[in-house]
């Protein structure tokens, strides 16, 4: 049996000695280390050992209930109480002695234990940055480290520093590091364990022990701040935006007072900011949670742990870095899935959101939205969320067929952050096309034919059309061709002219994104003649009666297709139809058949064509012939071509009976003189330029118009150079090249600088001016040609299609071209100059117009030298300037602002017009219009200002009239002066006579007629000088004075006239109603609304209706508008109704003096009236009548110069005849104005012997002006006479009083 006996077990045993008298201290020391050890004994029958004795603690009374402990040499503090030492009160110098902590009494442990790593103050020294001020100068020295003062200071400080803080838990170190001012703060360093508030305060309030009171130390400023004694924790580690992140921070020491700062800025609690604290006995913890953390709030932040007193500060302080990211994901944005594709079906597509990091507590959803609801199943990895669809045809229909769904992705990091992505799934479809055809499997040349290609797709993007023959492809770029629709979704392809060109295969192809649908049908084109292409001979002849006529049809020999060919003959009585056959001639097939007419009973006239139809029966007609059945006693001329009456014509082709070549297009036409054919015209084209008019034709029809134009435009440049003379001497060929640029013009092509040049060098070759006897030749026929040139740049401008969104600026000789592309962001103004033969034009578009347009517009302006000379114009005017066109490609708004400033080529021109040539005029022939454009001349420039795009140029006259105008200028300036003066002079005398002449109700009214007509002259001469000012000096800036003064000058005028029937039908009145008594108030009334009234109510309305239309006044008359709105008519026809009037009444008031009734007035006075206002209105109202008579004729285009020159004489002397005729004829106011000068006299004496009291209104008797005035109103001063008799009436008092003045 083994017995195995434990081990013994081992006890520290911690006995306290006290001794009454500490001098026994070292004694006992000394003993127990002279002990001899181990020591057995036995205690209560336990055999213990004494294997070791040693000392820990020493304690040394301190005060009454304190003491004061250290440990010995091997021994230390537990770590459990190191935040509780005190040092005592007397701490020695000695850095060896051991430091006393204070305990209070009686003391039970723990007591100093073995030396450890885990003892108090062996750890690593933390660093504490500590401040005092000591209440002294600062002196300069200090800054210096190397100055003696600053040494003394440092050792003496750093000495007292080490003797007070050595005492501090695991104290290694205490360092001057500086000084700064403000006082003297003094920075040092300690390096010690980490101690407690208590502690470092402690140490601090033994430093002046050690200190020479010199240095004045302030106790109360001591600081400590500890860096790196904080732990710092910020969760979670990775932070996103919209997180919510808590960030905290723990001291080993209590403390109440914490602040937050975010890069040196306090933190104070809000909503997004919430803070907590707790505070144990022995630790301090606090924490800052940020809600929805952003991304401002990356960067710095920092928590200071606060404790104080009045001695010392100490502060723990931790910063921490954060950096806020946001939640990025990586998803695939957009992807495409086919519905119908058999690989969907089984693959199905998957879709992915993912992050850049892993994130454990990342989670994730996913959202559907769109018209096609096809879901899927998701799944999460480590960084990523997939979502695999599940793709079914039955969801995804034709219809819907390019459908964006919507897939929202959303991923949470778990602390608040979330962050969604929108992936675009378009579903799409392979469509199903069909095609159909208008004909079945052939078509004619010359016949029409569409093919509609159908889809069951309509949300395509694009439609294309090719024609697929033998190894050749061509793709259609007919833009006329092709029509598109949606809904359904269709496309349908018209030929309205069958060629070669358009037998093929044709496949239709629908493309929506990368998916591309056909479907294809073949067409094959069967040869037939056009029209154009057959000759005939003869075109226009003369037949006998029943003799035979040769008649012919010819076509080139290249065709394989074997026609039946008749001949049809109209006559008078019936059709017939003639079999031919068909006969070679050289590269000809010809069909001939003698014709013999045998109805010979009238003379007629036949038509005959020949019809060709081919093996599907199709059929073509020749142009026709024309046959003039003639007697045998007419014929006078014959032969070869033909027989003919004397003077008549013949009409042949241009075909050479032994030439090789085939036929030209035109006709050569004989005439009979003399009993012989002679060549009167020869319009036939030459070969090159008929098989360019050919090629033209067959380019413009053909399916690939766009791709072959540059090589024909290059072609036709050569050819028009070689072909320059031939084209210079033959109105014909020149007819065809203009006809060739109208029909390629239509043709969009790319704006590149070889297509335009050859384009405008073709215009160029034909407008010199070696072509201008060619182009008077062609402009005498029926069709203005050079309208029709200058309308295909135009189109050909228009049809510009931009490459990179530029246009180049191209020039030839004669014509210059400059344009932009619109884009989107446009934000300037179009401004164009040309320049040519010392002349400039600028185009100006401002930038407010050019954003009405839409994107990928073009403005494209093209400039002509010389074409403006030739354009065909009946105007007496001639062009003054360059010529400008500007085209816009989109659509625009109905008005649309361009200024273009033209530099006058002849300088001694006058009168501009702003012109533009406007195609609809003259049947469509087109010629120059005015309107929309208004002109303003500065200097040798004139500037045009127009509301609309076209071509446009100024027209200028010759300055022939100029003696004649200046001399009608005279007259008028100096004749208004005269007239102003003689309405002043009227108006003042009226003004002086006024109580001496108004003495009864007829003379009264005669009076304020008389006054207003004067008036009403006086200020319509006023503005009758501003307009012919603005006029004369074509002011055109000044419009808006000008709309102003032809307003003024117009209602002025009419009121002139109003009240001349204001004056006319008083007379009528008195004479007729000759037992009616109206009050003069009445008739004031009734003439002041007359007067002023209707005119102003006919000037008002004319200004509303015609200048919202820019047509209330001419373009460089400030008067009323003729040609564009009649408002002319607004001042006729009232002047001419008032002038018939008071002509009636003239005739009324002869009548009735010549044949007096019973009833008239025999009052001598009221005849006397009467009588002045019939001379009054059987004067005036011809002279005013006349006036404008003479006027209204200036207004008409090309009337004689004697006219204007009466005009302003007769309007010059308007003033002159109110004056003589009007005031100074009047007896009464001849004998007023003899009298006035004694009448003051003669007045007082009758007042003083009639004791007539005169009462006159009190500004007539203060200002003689205000009299003028009173009696423009129709005011008289009332008199009262002091008799005896009774007053019947207003007005007999009235008269009375007169009758005593006068």
């Amino acid at each position: 049996v083994l017995i195995f006996d434990p081990p013994p077990l081992e006890y520290t045993i911690d006995i306290e000695v006290s001794l009454t008298d500490s001098s026994f201290l070292e004694a006992i020391k000394e003993y127990f280390r002279n002990l001899t050890l181990p020591v057995s004994t036995n205690i209560s029958n336990v055999e213990m050992t004494v294997s070791n004795i040693n000392i820990t603690t020493v304690c040394l009374p301190s005060g009454e209930n304190n003491s004061c402990c250290s440990c010995e040499n091997g021994y230390a503090w537990p770590s459990a109480v190191c935040s509780d030492l005190i040092t005592c009160p007397s701490v020695s110098l000695e850095p060896d002695l051991p430091c006393g902590y204070l305990k209070e009494m009686p003391f039970y442990g723990p007591y100093c234990a073995p030396q450890t790593e885990d003892s108090c103050g062996m750890g690593e020294p933390i660093v504490m940055n500590m401040s005092v001020r000591l209440d002294t100068d600062f002196g300069n020295d200090l800054s210096n480290s190397s100055s003696e003062l600053y040494k003394k200071y440092k050792a003496d400080l750093e000495k007292a520093f080490n003797a007070s803080y050595r005492c501090l838990p695991g104290f290694a170190s205490a360092t001057v590091t500086g000084f700064r001012p403000g006082s003297v703060f003094v920075n040092y360093e300690v390096k010690a364990g980490a101690a407690s508030f208590d502690q470092i305060a402690n140490s601090n309030r033994i430093v002046p022990q050690f200190l020479d009171a010199s240095y004045q130390l302030n106790q109360a400023t001591f600081t400590t701040e500890i860096t790196n004694q904080t732990n710092f924790t910020v969760s979670p580690v990775d932070i996103f935006e919209g997180d919510t992140v808590r960030l905290i921070c723990e001291i080993n020491s209590t403390s109440e007072n914490v602040t937050w700062y975010h890069k040196d800025q306090i933190i104070s609690t809000s909503f997004r900011y919430l803070m907590e604290r707790n505070v144990s006995r022995r630790a301090s913890r606090a924490i800052l949670k940020i809600v929805n953390i952003a991304m401002e709030d990356s960067g710095s932040y920092t928590c200071n742990f606060t404790n104080g007193n009045q001695f010392h500060t100490l502060i723990y302080k931790a910063t921490k870095t954060i950096e806020v990211s946001q939640l990025h994901i990586t998803p695939d944005l957009a992807i495409d899935v086919i519905c119908n594709s058999p690989e969907m079906q089984t693959n199905s597509p998957l879709l992915s959101c993912c992050i850049d990091r892993h994130l454990p507590s990342l989670t994730g959803d996913w959202k559907v939205n769109g018209e096609i609801n096809i879901t899927g199943v998701s799944r999460f990895t480590e960084n990523c969320t997939e979502y695999k669809l599940n793709v079914n045809e039955s969801l995804c229909p034709p219809e819907k067929s390019g459908t964006v769904t919507t897939y929202t992705c959303e991923l949470q990091t778990g602390h608040g952050a979330r962050r969604s992505q929108n992936i675009r799934v378009t579903y799409l479809r392979t469509a199903h096309v069909t095609i159909s055809s208008s004909v079945h499997s052939s078509v004619s040349e010359g016949y029409a034919f569409n093919l509609t290609c159908e889809s069951d797709v309509s949300n395509y993007d694009t439609i294309s059309w090719k024609i697929q023959s033998g190894n050749n492809t061509k793709t259609v770029s007919c833009h006329m061709c092709t029509k598109n629709s949606t809904f359904p979704a269709t496309s349908v392809l018209t030929v309205k002219n069958a060629t070669q060109d358009w037998s093929g295969t044709y496949i239709c192809t629908f493309s929506q994104k990368y998916l591309e649908s056909s479907a294809n049908v073949t067409i094959k084109v069967i040869s037939l003649p056009l029209a154009r292409n057959i000759l005939i001979d003869p075109m226009d002849a003369s037949i006998q009666c029943k003799v035979p006529q040769a008649l012919k049809c010819c076509i080139s020999a290249n065709t394989m297709e074997d026609y039946n060919v008749t001949f049809v003959v109209t006559n008078v009585v019936a059709q017939k139809e003639f079999q031919v056959g068909k006969k070679k001639n050289r590269s000809l097939f010809c069909y001939m058949y003698n014709y013999i007419e045998t109805e010979c009973s009238n003379k007629s006239e036949l038509e005959a064509h020949c019809k060709f139809i081919n093996r599907i029966g199709d059929k073509v007609n020749s142009h026709s012939i024309t046959l003039h059945l003639i007697s045998d006693k007419e014929v006078s001329c014959s032969g070869n071509l033909g027989i003919g009456t004397e003077g008549a014509t013949l009409k042949k082709p241009c075909h050479e009976e032994n030439s090789t070549d085939g036929f030209t297009r035109g006709s050569k036409i004989y005439k009979c003189s003399n009993k012989s054919w002679k060549l009167e015209r020869n319009d036939c084209l030459s070969a090159s330029i008929n098989n360019l008019l050919t090629s033209a034709e067959s380019l413009v029809t053909g399916p690939e118009a766009k791709e072959n134009l540059p090589n024909y435009l290059a072609e036709l440049k050569n050819k028009t150079e070689q072909e320059l003379s031939t084209i210079n001497n033959s109105p014909a060929n020149l007819g065809a090249i203009v006809t060739i640029l109208a029909i390629v013009s239509s043709i969009p092509v790319d704006a590149e600088e070889p297509i335009i040049k050859n384009f405008l060098c073709t215009v160029d070759f034909i407008v010199a001016d070696s072509a201008t006897d060619a182009w008077e030749d062609l402009n005498k026929e029926g069709t203005n040609k050079s309208s029709s040139l200058l309308h295909s740049v135009e189109n050909f401008s228009l049809h510009l299609q931009p490459v990179n969104n530029t246009i180049p600026p191209v020039s030839a000789e004669s014509l210059q071209l400059q344009g932009i592309a619109v884009t989107a962001n446009n934000n300037t103004g179009y401004n164009k100059n040309f320049s040519a033969e010392n002349l400039t034009v600028n185009v100006l578009i401002g930038e407010t117009e050019i954003q009405t347009l839409d994107p990928s517009s073009t403005i494209v302006s093209v400039m002509y030298s010389k074409l403006g000379h030739i354009l065909r114009s009946n105007e007496s005017k001639c062009v003054n300037g360059l010529l400008v066109t500007t085209t816009v490609s989109s659509n625009r708004s109905e008005k649309f602002n361009i200024n273009m400033t033209f530099a006058k080529k002849n300088l001694s021109l006058t009168m501009p017009q702003c012109v533009f040539w406007n195609f609809t005029l003259n049947n469509h022939s087109g010629g120059w219009d005015t309107h929309g454009c208004t002109p303003t001349e500065k200097g040798n420039d004139v500037i045009c200002s127009c509301n609309h795009l076209t071509s446009f140029s100024i027209l200028m006259s010759p300055d022939g009239k100029s003696s004649q105008k200046n001399f009608g200028s005279y007259i008028t300036y100096i004749g208004l002066v005269v007239s102003i003066l003689s309405l002043v002079a009227c108006i003042i005398i009226e003004s002086l006579v006024w109580k001496y002449v108004t003495n009864n109700t007829t003379s009264y009214m005669r009076h304020v007629c008389i006054l207003n007509i004067a008036t009403s002259l006086l200020i319509a001469d006023i503005w009758f000088i501003v307009a012919v000012s603005i006029s004369d000096q074509k002011q055109q800036m000044s419009r808006s004075v000008c709309f102003v003064s032809a307003f003024f000058v117009h209602l002025f005028y009419l009121c002139a006239f109003f009240w001349m029937l204001s004056l006319g039908l008083i007379l009528f009145y008195r004479l007729v109603f000759i037992l009616h008594n109206t009050s003069k108030t009445t008739q004031k009334a009734v003439a002041f609304c007359l007067g002023y009234g209707c005119p102003f109510v006919i000037a008002v309305i004319t200004i509303a209706v015609t200048l919202p239309r820019d047509n209330y006044t001419r373009k460089v008359v400030c008067w009323l508008n003729w040609k564009d709105s009649k408002a002319l008519l607004a001042f006729v026809i009232p002047v001419l109704i008032i002038v018939a009037m008071n002509f009636f009444i003239t005739a009324v008031v002869i009548i009735k003096i010549l044949r007096p009734t019973i009833g008239d007035r025999s009052n001598r006075q009221e005849k006397n009236s009467l009588f002045q206002i019939g001379k009054s209105v059987a004067i005036l109202t011809p002279l005013l009548g006349l006036t404008w008579g003479f006027g209204i004729a200036t207004f008409i285009e090309k009337s004689h110069e004697a006219f204007d020159i009466l005009f302003a004489l007769f309007n010059a002397s308007q003033g002159l005849f109110i004056l003589v005729f009007g005031t100074l004829w009047d007896k009464k106011i001849q004998e007023a104005l003899l009298k006035r000068n004694s009448m003051s006299k003669w007045s007082s004496q009758q007042t003083k012997s009639t004791s007539l009291i005169l009462v006159t209104p009190m500004l007539a008797m203060s200002y003689p002006f205000s009299r003028t005035f009173n009696n423009l109103c129709g005011k008289t001063g009332k008199y009262r006479v002091s008799s005896s008799e009774p007053s019947s009436s207003s007005s007999e008092n009235t008269s009375k009083s007169y009758s005593l003045l006068n």
